[in-house]
This record gives structure tokens, sequence and C-alpha cells, in this order.
């Protein structure tokens, strides 16, 4: 008989959604918290000239947003727990279509597995605009590290 391999700390499968529409005011302060002012996010002028005719949020903003998401899907695993989630990284990040301000975004995120031998989950995480065109995906891996 095969032995029974670690259960998962979060049911695989769980999903979460996160939707925001992404305001003038998100680019700027994200542009101000990390020091990213390329004219793609904050000159109006310059992306008037632009093939794409606007200002556009920043790859990262996205990225947050799928943090959201993840934060929500564990929601329920903190209390009383035996073990921290911590985000350990995100692979294959991809920006797909631009996000122009004014966009509202969609991520949904899924548990897709468990790493039982790196006590790790990895999610599949897509990121929809309201024409419900995919403008990003990615990988997240939360390592499962033990409360002492």
């Amino acid at each position: 008989m095969m032995p029974e391999s670690p259960k998962s700390p979060v049911p695989i499968g769980r999903e979460a959604t996160f939707t925001k529409t992404v305001s003038e005011s998100d680019v700027y302060l994200y542009a101000g918290i990390t020091g990213d002012f390329s004219p793609n996010h904050v000159n109006r002028t310059y992306m008037e000239r632009s093939a794409w005719g606007r200002r556009m949020a920043h790859g990262a903003l996205l990225v947050g947003f799928i943090s959201t998401a993840s934060t929500m899907a564990i929601a329920d695993t903190r209390d009383g727990a035996e073990e921290t989630p911590v985000a350990v990284g995100m692979d294959r990040v991809r920006f797909l279509k631009p996000v122009f301000i004014d966009d509202t975004v969609t991520v949904s995120y899924r548990i897709d597995r468990f790493d039982a031998t790196k006590r790790r989950t990895i999610a599949k995480a897509e990121v929809t605009n309201q024409e419900g065109e995919l403008v990003a995906v990615a990988d997240h891996l939360l390592q499962w590290v033990r409360n002492e």
C-alpha cells in the first residue's frame, strides 16, 4: 500500500476573483511608490502620439492585483493554522495586452497543485479586462512555512 501524500493546506481547485477599475490615481500612486514614472504611464501627450493613444497601467500593478486575489483565496487558512503562507514568486508572468486607465480588470485565481516536498501551492492567475480579453497571466507560488 502506498503511503498517503501530505495534504495541501488549501484545497486544490480553490478559486478567488478580484475586480477593480484602474484609476488615474492608482497609476500615479504606484508610480510614486516605485519611482517608475515612465511616460507610458504618466504622460498623456506622449502616449496620445503612440499606437495605443492613451496611458497604460504598470504591468507590476497587475501583479499586485494577483497578490490580492491570492490573499482572498487563502484567507480562511490563517486562524489557528500550523503553517504560515508566504509568497515566494511568480513564474511565467506575461502581459498580453495593455491595461489602460479606466479599464476594469478581473483576476481569476485558482489553486492548481501542491508540491508536498517543497510545501508549495502553485496557482494559475488570469487577468481579463472588461471586454473579456486576457491581458495577463502568471503562476503564483506560496510557500507554507511551519509555525513554531
